[in-house]
C-alpha cells in the first residue's frame, strides 16, 4: 500500500512554521506520520498539491491511504481505519458522528479544515483500494473515538460558577486537525500523554494479569506501585539520583540526568534532557536536548527541542517552541479572574473563544525572554522575539509580534537573526532608531 500526503502550507502561529514541522510527542509531526504508518505500506510520497498528487500516480494506481499532512492521529485510530476500510474494499473517507464528545469538546473549535455534511463530520484522510482517482466515489467510514471524561482541577466552588468541575473528553482513538497553537495544546498534552495514561488505567481496571504484572514487578524492584519498571520506562544511559520520585505512566529517552528531588509525574521525556534538583513536571512532554534548571516548574506543557526554562519559573498549560529560553522567575497563568472567555486564533486568523476554561500562553522558536515576566493566558509571543523585563513591560497583557522585540533597539551592537519569518511576508526591517539606549542588565 503506497500512503501519500498532502503537504497543508499554512503557517502555525506563532511559530512560523508549517504543522508537519512542529514536534509533538517528541517527534516532529512528519516523522510521527512514517512511524505509525510504516506497518502499513511500502512505498510513501509527500505532495505539495492534489495535481501533483494525481501526475505522480500517473497511469500506476495502486492501493493508497491518502491524508493531509497536518493531522495527528494515535495508532489506535489509525489501526481500525485500515481494518475496517479494507474489509470495506471500497474507496472510503474518515468520519465522526456530530455528537461524538472529543470531537465536540476539543477538535471543532478553532477548526477550519473539517467538513460537516449532516450529522458527520468529515476528516481529510482516505483508503483508496485502486488509487487516488477514487477520491470522488469515496463513503464515510465512522470511527468512535470512544471518548472518556476525565477530571483535572477539582475547585472551589467561588470559582466554578456554572461548570462545576473542569474536566476533558480524552479519546482512545485520537485525532485532531493541527491549525492553532491550542491544537498542539490539545495533541500533545490531553490526546497524547493523558489519553496515554487513561488508556493504560482502563487496561489495568480490566486485566487482572496486567495488574499481577505490575505488583510483581513491584516487589522485585522494591518501588511503589506507579514508579515499577512497567509503568515508568527509561531510557539508555540516563542518570536518576536516587532521591528524585518518578511516577507512571511515564516515557523518559536516552542520556537524561534526574537531579536530587525532581518530582516527575505521567510524562514523556525526550533524549539529552537535563532536569536539575526540585523541578516540577506534572503531564508534560519535553523535547530532545532541553535543560530545567533548579525549581523549574511544568504543568501539563509541552515545551519543544533545546529549550531552556530557567529556575523558579512556572508554566502551566504552555507550548514553547525550540531553542527558546525563558529567564528565571517567569510564569505564565493558565486562567481569567474575571471568568472572561479566553480567544486564540483559529484556522482563518480570526479570534476564536478556546474550548477550554484554562489555557495558558504559547511561545514560538528562538525566543529570549528575560526573567519575573508574568503572561496572561492564551498571550503568544513570535518567533525570534526577544523581551528585556522592565517596569513598563512586566506582564504580557497581549500578543507579541516580532516587530514588538527588544532587540530592535539595539541593532548597532547586537546581532539576533530571524530564523522564522511569517509566511510570504519579507524579513522585518529593524526598527530604525539612532540613539543607542543602554542595556538593561537584566
Amino acid at each position: 500500500m503506497r500512503r501519500v500526503a498532502i503537504e497543508e502550507p499554512k503557517f502555525i502561529k506563532p511559530f512560523n512554521e508549517p504543522a508537519r514541522r512542529l514536534t509533538l510527542q517528541s517527534r516532529p509531526l512528519w516523522l510521527h506520520h512514517r512511524e505509525l504508518f510504516a506497518p502499513y505500506i511500502d512505498s510513501e510520497i509527500e505532495c505539495p498539491n492534489w495535481e501533483l498528487a494525481h501526475q505522480i500516480e500517473g497511469q500506476n494506481p495502486t492501493e493508497t491511504i491518502l491524508h493531509r499532512d497536518n493531522l495527528f492521529f494515535n495508532e489506535a485510530l489509525l489501526a481500525e481505519f485500515i481494518e475496517k476500510a479494507k474489509a470495506r474494499k471500497e474507496p472510503v473517507q474518515l468520519a465522526f458522528k456530530a455528537e461524538d464528545p472529543a470531537i465536540v469538546a476539543h477538535v471543532l473549535p478553532l477548526t477550519t479544515k473539517l467538513k460537516r455534511e449532516g450529522d458527520l463530520i468529515l476528516a481529510e484522510m482516505w483508503y483508496l483500494p485502486e488509487g487516488i482517482h477514487q477520491v470522488e466515489q469515496a463513503t464515510p467510514l465512522i470511527i468512535d473515538t470512544e471518548s472518556r471524561e476525565r477530571g483535572y482541577y477539582h475547585i472551589p466552588p467561588y470559582s466554578a460558577t456554572t461548570a462545576g468541575d473542569l474536566v476533558y473528553q480524552l479519546p482512545k482513538k485520537a485525532f485532531v486537525v493541527i491549525e492553532s497553537w491550542v491544537h498542539i495544546f490539545i495533541a500533545d498534552i490531553l490526546f497524547g500523554i493523558f489519553t496515554y495514561g487513561v488508556n493504560i488505567e482502563d487496561e489495568i481496571n480490566k486485566d487482572w494479569k496486567m495488574k499481577a504484572s505490575i505488583l510483581w514487578r513491584s516487589i522485585i524492584e522494591q518501588k511503589p506501585l506507579l514508579s515499577a519498571s512497567k509503568l515508568v520506562k527509561i531510557g539508555k544511559n540516563t542518570n536518576i539520583h536516587p532521591t528524585a520520585q518518578i511516577t507512571g505512566p511515564a516515557i523518559i529517552g536516552d542520556n537524561v540526568d534526574i537531579g536530587a528531588g525532581v518530582v516527575i509525574d505521567a510524562c514523556i521525556i525526550g533524549n539529552n534532557v537535563t532536569i536539575a534538583q526540585g523541578a516540577q513536571l506534572h503531564i508534560s512532554v519535553v523535547g530532545d536536548g532541553c535543560f530545567l534548571p533548579f525549581r523549574s516548574s511544568l504543568f501539563m506543557t509541552s515545551v519543544m527541542e533545546r529549550t531552556m526554562i530557567a529556575q523558579n519559573t512556572c508554566l502551566q498549560l504552555c507550548v514553547v517552541g525550540r531553542d527558546t529560553f525563558i529567564g528565571a522567575g517567569s510564569t505564565f497563568t493558565d486562567t481569567s479572574v474575571l471568568t472572561a472567555p479566553i480567544k486564540a486564533l483559529n484556522g482563518n486568523d480570526e479570534l476564536e473563544e478556546v474550548p477550554l476554561r484554562v489555557i495558558g500562553g504559547c511561545v514560538g522558536h528562538h525566543c529570549h525572554l528575560g526573567s519575573g515576566l508574568v503572561i496572561y493566558p492564551a498571550r503568544v509571543i513570535e518567533s525570534d522575539v526577544i523581551l528585556i523585563p522592565s517596569e513598563e513591560r512586566s506582564y504580557i497583557k497581549r500578543n507579541v509580534m516580532f516587530e514588538d522585540s527588544d532587540h530592535h533597539a539595539f541593532k548597532a551592537k547586537f546581532d539576533h537573526p530571524q530564523l522564522y519569518p511569517r509566511q510570504e511576508e519579507p524579513e522585518a526591517e529593524p526598527i530604525d532608531d539612532e540613539s543607542e539606549p543602554v542595556l538593561d542588565p537584566q
